[in-house]
């Protein structure tokens, strides 16, 4: 039974993540509209039963929370370097929204969201949005998109030009159309036969594979602290990427919407004391995670195995 009047927004992590997941599932129920049905999927291998309760309980009538355990067939993604998130930090969640289009065969089209963000828009708009017969609508990633060396990873690494490199923490999938191209079987035969070096594992495939067939959405809906940029006037949705976080730093652009609803999120105590305890040691493991992330982008490019590589040398790569 298709369930096409129902916004099915899906979201993927661990215990780690619950408190943060806590305030962007706050900032999007108060943001929605009362006359639409909205479900909030969270897939996760770990989570757990403390934090699906006090999750779940952040639940309206018009916007339900259902937990969703991940299968055990992913055994062939392992922590390497490679798989690492901003390269010091392994967990499959951020896998996991490759694998929605073959899970649920009831929704032709959802909401992929990351769990760092704050909604200061309606998701049924987002939802709403006319993609056409492209897999994904996404935004640019404007967070790397003025660091050279990370620029010519997306173009001589990646194969994509660094203004059309999407970020992949707001996704709208055209659910139907990912399914028939087989997504899921595509990523997993492209991992297990080339395990691709990267810098960005999820979002790295994502680009490489579904490149044509994005459309570009607008920077409202993944608007991203940039010191170099003043904040926009009219954000819809605020993603607080990489290392900009408003919960280990201070002076972070956009904070003042993550702290108004962590206090509404049932986990606010616990997100400052993770703050007042953020340490200065783990503030030099950042710095130096990013120098790393980086300096690998470049090495990198220098790889035998590359997506762009193997796509001219005659390889599917592309949906």
């Amino acid at each position: 039974m298709r369930q096409q009047h129902e916004i099915p927004v899906f979201f993927s992590i661990d215990d780690a993540y619950a408190p943060y997941l806590g305030v962007a599932l706050r900032s999007a129920i108060d943001h929605s509209s009362p006359d639409r049905v909205y479900k909030a999927i969270v897939l996760y291998q770990t989570l757990s039963e403390e934090n699906r309760r006090r999750l779940g309980a952040l639940a309206t009538e018009r916007f339900s929370v259902e937990f969703v355990p991940m299968r055990d067939s992913l055994s062939c993604i392992t922590d390497r370097m490679s798989n690492r998130l901003r390269c010091d930090y392994f967990t499959l969640t951020i896998y996991f929204r490759l694998f929605i289009p073959a899970m649920f065969p009831q929704y032709d089209k959802g909401i992929y969201i990351d769990s760092d963000v704050v909604l200061c828009g309606d998701l049924g708009e987002l939802y709403d949005t006319e993609i056409g017969d492209n897999f994904l609508g996404a935004c640019a990633d404007r967070s790397v998109a003025e660091v050279p060396p990370l620029v010519r990873y997306m173009e001589e690494a990646v194969g994509v030009e660094g203004n059309k490199y999407i970020n992949s923490g707001v996704l709208l999938m055209n659910l139907k159309a990912l399914r028939k191209a087989n997504l899921e079987e595509h990523f997993l035969r492209l991992l297990t036969t080339y395990q691709f070096d990267s810098i960005a594992p999820d979002q790295d495939y994502l680009n490489a594979i579904c490149k044509d067939r994005i459309y570009y959405l607008d920077e409202a809906w993944d608007a991203m602290p940039n010191e170099s940029k003043p904040p926009l006037e009219n954000p819809k949705l605020i993603h607080y990427n990489l290392f900009s976080k408003p919960w280990c730093y201070d002076g972070i652009q956009y904070e003042e919407y993550f702290w108004k609803y962590a206090a509404q999120s049932g986990y606010g105590e616990e997100i400052r004391s993770f703050k007042e305890h953020y340490s200065e040691e783990q503030k030099q493991a950042d710095r130096a995670c990013l120098e790393l992330l980086i300096r690998r982008g470049e090495e990198i490019t220098q790889n035998e195995v590359t997506f762009k590589k193997l796509f001219e040398s005659g390889v599917k790569i592309r949906l």
